[in-house]
């Protein structure tokens, strides 16, 4: 794992800071949302951005499926009997929000059930992946492969299949240190975008450009997606966004 990643601790320590400044951030419409862990993860990680989501009147659910040990029958079936439940206990769609490979299942079930789900947010998810890319996280990846199951395979990278039919947003870094940020991209459409931030990938959680920008999103009237577009003042928070380019992923012909 790259030493970028020890900015994830100010990242976090920056969170709490701005805690009272992040509590008026816009509140939207009450609905329910997921967040779903990365690689290795709990509830834990996710626990300071869904408290933060519910005092601005979200009702934020983690997974309660332990730790995320990659595609266990156990994860993939408790994956559809999550959506099920909130979406039951919601009466409407409900947005997804996934980190690192939570971002992967969080599309899939998206994929899968698109009637459920409101909106896709993904944090520096390797979306674009495929068996044998390689990554900050390969080698416990591989150590914990045998314990996956094999119906979960990705084989086609997500620019070569279907767009998905919800909206998808996918906030990332350059200064990953885990997740090559090119394969966090996705083609951007009138439905979909790439926002880039400046952070480790462990801090995306706790990242205050990134609550703001997801808080932006989950306010958004149903029906009625737009592109994220930064406040003057907070401009220089959010550099420009890079569009997919299939030729830069690897395996890629240049």
């Amino acid at each position: 794992m790259s030493v970028l990643e020890v900015r994830a601790f100010n990242e976090r320590a920056l969170m709490t800071a701005a805690l009272p400044l992040l509590r008026r951030l816009p509140k939207g419409d009450g609905h329910h949302v997921i967040v779903f862990p990365g690689f290795t993860a709990g509830d834990g990680s996710t626990r300071p951005l869904r408290h933060l989501l519910r005092d601005l009147g979200y009702h934020a659910h983690g997974w309660r499926l332990g730790q995320n040990l990659g595609p266990t029958h156990e994860i993939l079936g408790g994956l559809g009997d999550l959506l099920e439940r909130v979406h039951r206990q919601a009466g409407a769609p409900i947005t997804l929000i996934g980190w690192s490979l939570g971002g992967i299942y969080a599309r899939e079930l998206a994929r899968a059930a698109p009637h459920a789900v409101r909106q896709v947010i993904t944090l520096g998810s390797p979306i674009q992946m495929v068996e044998n890319d390689s990554s900050g996280a390969e080698q416990i990846w591989k150590r914990l492969r045998p314990l996956h199951s094999p119906t979960f395979t990705r084989d086609v990278r997500a620019a070569f299949r279907p767009h998905l039919e919800v909206p998808a947003t996918s906030v990332y870094s350059r200064t990953d240190g885990v997740v090559n940020w090119q394969s966090s991209l996705v083609r951007k459409t009138a439905t979909t975008e790439n926002i880039r931030v400046v952070g480790s990938h462990i801090g995306l959680g706790f990242n205050t450009s990134v609550i703001y920008a997801v808080a932006d999103r989950l306010a958004q009237p149903a029906g009625s997606w737009r592109s994220f577009r930064a406040p003057l003042l907070l401009r220089g928070a959010y550099p420009p966004a890079d569009n997919l380019d299939p030729t830069r992923l690897p395996g890629s012909a240049a």
